[in-house]
């Protein structure tokens, strides 16, 4: 079956998830101010959650499309994934199908501070899907068919995060592929190459504007069309 949404609308879905994420990042800086509260830098605007909802929302919608009741799609409350390396893990999605795991989701973002969140990020997406498949070869899930694994990033589109950064001199050069860089442009690199290593099934990185809530994909190989749809395909083999 074809993608249920036309170029259109998928992209009019896209802003309105961008602009649920700028509008609630404000508001849970404002309402701390409100309680006499200050997190440093835009921390303020994060440390309350849910400022990705419209994504979910959006990845939720994709899969009712595809043939699964909300019953069955889970982001408004946790469902720990059991780990190799740890215990569990509360995804931001998970897609569930009799009790079995058919697909589990990441969403992050990141405004301002890119320089002290970049290697972070780096990291952490790594760490988690090394702890997923391992549980997967462990048979963990109790599935033979490799559950759907996806990672969105949602940038804000800035001068700081478009402008290219020096690296650090080091006796051990970085790939040469990482010279003369931008943070976006790493975060590009870094989402490419989660697929191609098959790390994740589908990976996405988003770039918005704050003021107008604008969002464009950050790289063709990572762009959000190819990403739900690669979610959509999934979830129709498994309805």
């Amino acid at each position: 079956m074809s993608f249920p949404y036309t170029d259109t609308e998928f992209q009019r879905k896209l802003k309105k998830a961008a602009k649920f994420y700028w509008q609630t990042r404000q508001g849970q800086a404002t309402a701390q101010r409100r309680r006499g509260k200050s997190d440093a830098g835009t921390r303020g605007q994060v440390t309350g959650g849910r400022h990705l909802d419209g994504f979910a929302k959006l990845v939720e919608d994709v899969c009712i499309k595809a043939g699964f009741k909300k019953s069955e799609i889970f982001f408004d409350r946790a469902v720990p994934v059991p780990g190799y390396y740890r215990p569990q893990k509360n995804w931001d999605i998970v897609v569930l199908r009799d009790g079995r795991l058919v697909a589990a989701i990441e969403l992050k973002s990141q405004s301002g501070s890119f320089g002290n969140n970049f290697n972070n990020r780096s990291e952490e997406v790594l760490g988690v899907s090394h702890d997923f498949w391992t549980a997967y070869r462990e048979r963990v899930f109790g599935v033979t068919e490799a559950p759907w694994l996806g990672y969105l990033f949602f940038l804000e589109d800035s001068p700081a995060s478009g402008r290219a950064v020096a690296l650090a001199d080091s006796p051990l050069p970085p790939l040469p592929i990482f010279n003369g860089t931008s943070y976006l442009r790493r975060y590009e690199i870094l989402c490419e190459r989660l697929v191609l290593e098959r790390d994740y099934t589908a990976t996405a990185l988003l770039v918005s504007d704050k003021d107008t809530a604008s969002v464009r994909d950050g790289g063709a190989s990572v762009g959000a069309m190819r990403f739900f749809t690669s979610l959509y395909n999934h979830l129709i083999s498994r309805s």
